[in-house]
């Protein structure tokens, strides 16, 4: 009855799956008393060239019960297509250990070890069948704990029989990013430019909007970098300390510049008021808690035990963030409705609410398709494909800074607010209408 305990590890590894990461940096792992039944270490999409070396050594296993079978622990690969199957195996077998499941690529048991079961092993193996694999260890022994430090190195070999150590469907990311760095890169010199041009009507947040530019830009090609030397040499060279610094600053300024642009500041009033600096004062705090779960999980990988654990809190506290800094602009909107009432400037502040209601829609649609729809596309698409997710993501995250940057732009006779006699009395009916009809 030992491996009962399978059938649900299994099954949660179908979500695991979904989160695992796809680069086959050189790993080296190190393994402690573990009494998991799986662990996942890699996912990684494989060309026809591709290649798996697993190195164990000080291996060390301990049970309370009975002396560990060696062929009971081993590694295996298992692509996502046979993941299905071997769950209904094992279902249907409550006793099958899964390195006997006839789904899965078996590559080595502990029985290989010389001598079993405290001593190492060193293998590569290259693989017949293009696919998507994900690397387990098995640990199948009743109440078994696993000590032991693991090696990986997983790539393909290019056209020229160079090593690629990232995924096949990802491979293409370090020009993706470095393209996208020189487009922020220039939008930034033109919005440096259009600051310029309207020197009367810059305000302290158009400043702002420029460092989150460069920071953006930074940010980029730090990624396109750190993607690059894991591609070519299989680990990153500091670039990733770069690449998450900047991150983390890009992420923090684009969602108190979207804070502030929501309540207004500079634009309708050159103050916060409490609520609003709560608001900040809960964001900023939750986007340093979700960076470091960005980095846990984007460093480790899934082998360590409370992995999917903070996977759970980048998710959740990515949520609390996108529905706190819709807030603001509901305020803002509200506010705006109710001094139409009252200071006698109607056409203006209808512009306004425009203006406040236009850019709420711009961000629900922002969050909506990075957020639920570019993780749809990283479920669906083919593992050869993964990159089209990070392009939909930058692409969505550039139309965005666009539109951002345009309705708030630093211009001395912005159209919303050119007002006339006409466009007055149009606004009073406007606003008046829609007070009725609400």
């Amino acid at each position: 009855m030992e491996t009962m305990s399978f059938t649900v590890p299994l099954a949660a590894v179908l979500l695991l799956l979904l989160f695992g990461p796809t680069s086959g940096e050189i790993k080296n792992l190190k393994i402690e008393s573990d009494t998991r039944p799986m662990i996942l270490f890699e996912k990684f999409g494989f060309t026809h060239t591709g290649q798996v070396t697993v190195a164990v050594s000080k291996v060390s296993v301990i049970s309370s019960i009975a002396s560990p079978d060696p062929n009971r622990l081993g590694f295996f690969l298992l692509s996502e297509e046979s993941l299905i199957q071997v769950i209904m195996e094992m279902q249907s077998d409550l006793n099958l250990c899964v390195l006997d499941a006839r789904y899965i690529n078996l590559l080595f048991t502990f029985s290989d070890l010389s001598p079993p079961p405290s001593a190492s092993f060193n293998s590569s193996y290259p693989i017949t069948w293009p696919n998507e694999y994900s690397l387990f260890f098995a640990n199948c022994g009743p109440e078994s704990r696993v000590t032991m430090d693991v090696y990986t190195e997983i790539y393909n070999l290019d056209a020229g029989g160079e090593k690629d150590y990232l995924s096949a469907g990802i491979t293409q990311l370090p020009s993706l990013f470095f393209v996208f760095s020189l487009i922020y890169s220039t939008f930034l010199i033109i919005w440096i430019y259009v600051c310029f041009g309207n020197k009367i009507t810059v305000q302290r947040i158009h400043i702002l909007m420029a460092v989150l530019l460069l920071m953006k830009a930074l940010n980029l090609i730090c990624a396109a970098e750190d993607k690059h030397y894991v591609k070519v040499t299989g680990t990153p060279h500091g670039w990733d300390v770069l690449f998450y610094i900047f991150q983390f600053i890009r992420v923090v300024l684009l969602f108190t510049v979207i804070v502030l642009i929501g309540t207004g500041w500079s634009f309708l009033k050159p103050f916060l008021q409490e609520k609003e600096k709560k608001i900040l004062m809960i964001v900023i705090p939750l986007q340093v808690l979700a960076n470091v779960a960005s980095i846990v999980i984007g460093e480790t990988g899934p082998f360590i035990k409370d992995w999917v654990t903070w996977n759970q809190v980048f998710l959740l506290v990515d949520i609390i963030c996108c529905c706190a800094i819709i807030f603001p602009i509901v305020w803002s909107i509200r506010s705006l409705r109710e001094t139409s009432k009252t200071d006698g400037k109607a056409a203006r502040n209808l512009a306004k609410l425009t203006l406040f209601r236009q850019f709420y829609m711009v961000l629900i649609g922002y969050l909506y398709f990075t957020r639920i729809v570019v993780f749809a596309l990283k479920t669906i698409a083919a593992y050869k494909y993964q990159w089209v997710s990070s392009a939909a993501e930058e692409i969505a995250s550039f139309a965005f800074y666009v539109v951002m940057f345009y309705m708030f732009m630093p211009v001395e006779k912005n159209e919303y607010f050119v007002i006339n006699e006409e466009d007055e009395e149009a606004a009073e009916i406007a606003l008046r209408e829609e007070e009725f009809e609400l």
